[in-house]
């Protein structure tokens, strides 16, 4: 029989063992943590993340979230450093070593070279006392009291202290370069993320038709142009083109039910007034915030105040933004 409760149990105890590391990290954001912060931010070059074994995953999580918040890192295997990708580091870098004991054979090796380069080291690391600790410019404790794998021999609640760190640094560093969602959007255009930070209504509506009659336009009209530009609905306009209302398939149901002889009715006495509208220079997920909270599924799209075409749910479902 599978031991499920010894499963749930052991799962529980990795998850309170690693927040209560985490936790314990607040007491080593000390002055050695923020001149840390204030090297990197100062530099003129960039963050070089370095580690070995599993420190060396964790180097280049790090390196991905510096890069993607607008701190330019890359990443340098311990190993391979010291037989030749030391030429990788540049004057003016800043260089980040990653390790839980510090006394790695090939930290040992590592950390005098680019001490000689006149790089700035700063150790990330679970040992004070501990070569890496004692011989960088800069020391970031990440010091765990025991790892969340019963024998405390696998890398787990230590990787999830330097992740952490990681995390702090990149943090505070994108806040002193007054990083915007603006930017994060520039480093982000793939997928279902950067879409819900660059993407504008124009970018679909435009790719829409625009579906549109006037005030005296008959109910078969109506019901062609809505059919036609399966957006279901319809903006109204006047002669000179300024927008009178909207009728949308829910409307035209509505009205069916109320009256006995709809054949005589115009798009005048069918339009709702005043539609809820959106430029179409706004971020779709404003859009999206607009149908949520008025609880509808088109928005009557404008450019400099007049009609531009129209926004449908589906549009927004078919980019990912929902």
């Amino acid at each position: 029989m599978f031991p499920s409760e010894s499963v749930k149990s052991q799962a529980l105890e990795t998850i309170r063992l690693e927040a209560e590391s985490i936790a314990n990290l607040l007491q080593y954001i000390d002055s050695q943590f923020i001149t840390a912060v204030e090297v990197i931010h100062k530099a003129t070059g960039r963050v070089v993340v370095s580690g070995i074994g599993k420190s060396a995953v964790i180097a280049q999580k790090m390196v991905a979230t510096f890069n993607s918040t607008g701190t330019p890192a890359i990443f340098m295997h311990a190993a391979d450093a010291i037989h030749g990708d030391l030429g990788m580091i540049q004057p003016g870098d800043v260089v980040i070593i990653i390790s839980k004991s510090g006394n790695s054979p090939e930290i040992k090796v590592l950390v005098p070279f680019i001490k000689n380069f006149g790089n700035t080291v700063i150790a990330l690391c679970g040992n004070s006392t501990s070569f890496l600790a004692t011989n960088a410019h800069l020391f970031i404790n990440s010091t765990v009291e025991k790892e969340a794998c019963p024998h405390n021999l696998a890398p787990t609640t230590s990787t999830t202290a330097q992740l952490a760190m990681g995390d702090a640094l990149a943090v505070c560093l994108l806040n002193l370069k007054g990083f915007t969602e603006r930017d994060f959007a520039r480093y982000h255009p793939g997928g279902a993320l950067g879409k819900r930070l660059y993407l504008r209504v124009s970018d679909m509506s435009d790719q829409n038709q625009q579906p549109r009659v006037g005030p005296g336009s008959s109910l078969r009209e109506i019901i062609y142009e809505i059919s036609g530009k399966r957006l279901g609905a319809t903006a109204v306009l006047d002669e000179q083109g300024e927008l009178k209302g909207i009728i949308t398939d829910g409307d035209l149901r509505r009205m069916l039910e109320k009256n006995e002889a709809p054949a005589a009715l115009k798009a005048r006495d069918i339009l709702t007034p005043n539609p809820k509208s959106i430029d179409g220079g706004e971020l779709a997920t404003e859009a999206l915030s607009l149908m949520r909270k008025y609880d509808i599924t088109q928005l009557v799209v404008t450019k400099n105040g007049q009609y531009a075409g129209m926004l449908h749910l589906h549009d927004l479902v078919r980019e990912g933004i929902i």
